[in-house]
């Protein structure tokens, strides 16, 4: 009988890169610029979706400014994705709405819709899943709530450029 021998345990390669640690810390003026920026546009928002009775509108703008402003490398920050995801995620929610009417239930299938409808459109934006659930959550008017919701993510667009300008970073990397 022949046995063969155990192969020999093997060490990780010499080259193995380190387990990624948290993000570095932002130069100030990239903090400064960013969080200015956010806080303007933030502020004009609510001003804005309060005056036309949408104040819900405003905690998935938030978000969406978040990564424009904190991440703008990233493919969900770019405008082709802020755009054209949160108008076709409310979309995708009135769509819900005119099915299942106004409830939980319908919010989340719109939710999950919205991801699908954004994939197949090439318009990632995590964010504008809660517009589809605002939408069939509140019912809102169609027209003006897409005109507001079209303004809005043009004026995240707009506070991005003029960041990446201020802090001398670079937004969009690309437009559509």
């Amino acid at each position: 009988m022949t046995t063969t021998p155990a192969p020999a345990a093997t060490a990780p390669p010499a080259t193995a890169s380190p387990r990624p640690g948290p993000p570095p810390r932002p130069r100030p003026r990239i903090l400064l610029a960013s969080t200015a920026g956010s806080v303007a546009a933030l502020v004009l928002l609510v001003a804005v979706g309060t005056v036309l009775d949408q104040p819900l509108l405003v905690p998935p703008l938030a978000a969406s400014m978040a990564l424009v402003a904190g991440a703008p490398d990233l493919p969900l920050s770019q405008p082709r994705s802020v755009v054209g995801g949160q108008l076709l995620s409310a979309l995708t929610g009135f769509a819900v709405l005119a099915v299942a009417g106004p409830g939980l239930w319908g919010a989340a299938v719109a939710g999950g819709l919205a991801l699908g409808v954004m994939m197949l459109a090439r318009t990632p934006h995590s964010p504008a899943a809660a517009t589809a659930v605002i939408v069939a959550l509140q019912a809102p008017p169609f027209w003006s709530f897409l005109g507001l919701l079209a303004l809005a993510s043009l004026l995240l667009v707009a506070v991005g450029l003029g960041a990446a300008r201020a802090s001398g970073r670079t937004y969009p990397v690309y437009w559509f």
